[in-house]
């Protein structure tokens, strides 16, 4: 499904879309209402979201749209790669984030990306993100090596438990990793953790 209030971008998307790769958009709306709508009565495993819609922007409508559906994947498209746009999208709940200049092999990338269950972060927002950080606030040596494993396992989009699972120790465990990770960073949520890990190399750019 394709959310955007631009119908020629709507269109352009979905020409470079049908077909290729097993792909085939279901339904176009131009703005989150009547996504959210309509979305009851769609199968479909994937919607790009535009951010800045009228009548219900792209943060609203991801976050009701995976109160219906949670097995929704949701990727962000947005003209703008500030850090706050990027954060109210990941925050509600989407797995992908694109630029809207990005090439359609990095819109099938996302899109592979998410299918399997990971976060997809296009190349220049992770620049921009990177680039807007101040150098030196944050220390990554504060983290421990487990915490740092647990660290990558939420860039990733990983639940706790599938962090568990892949660490081999328990969900209580990983759990306590997190809160100390949040404690030693100053962060205070996923999209900001996200963000100190570009910063400090840990994702790579």
């Amino acid at each position: 499904m394709l959310v955007d209030d631009h119908a020629l971008f709507r269109n352009g998307l979905k020409g470079l879309i049908d077909g290729r790769n097993g792909c085939c958009v279901v339904g176009e709306f131009s703005d989150g209402a009547d996504f959210v709508k309509a979305l009851p009565s769609m199968d479909a495993d994937a919607v790009f979201m535009d951010i800045s819609m009228p009548v219900m922007n792209g943060d609203e409508a991801t976050t009701e749209a995976l109160r219906q559906k949670p097995d929704l994947k949701v990727i962000c498209l947005s003209m703008f790669g500030d850090e706050k746009y990027y954060s109210r999208m990941m925050e509600a709940g989407a797995k992908g984030f694109l630029l809207k200049d990005s090439d359609i092999d990095e819109v099938f990338d996302a899109l592979e990306t998410v299918m399997a269950g990971e976060n997809y972060l296009c190349h220049a927002l992770l620049e921009s993100i990177s680039g807007s950080m101040h150098s030196g606030a944050e220390n990554p040596d504060a983290l421990s090596e487990r915490e740092s494993d647990v660290l990558l396992g939420i860039c990733r989009g990983l639940s706790n438990q599938e962090i568990a699972d892949s660490l081999f120790i328990s969900k209580r465990t990983v759990d306590a990793h997190r809160a100390n990770i949040l404690e030693k960073t100053g962060c205070k949520n996923t999209a900001s953790l996200v963000v100190y890990a570009v910063k400090n190399g840990l994702v790579e750019v």
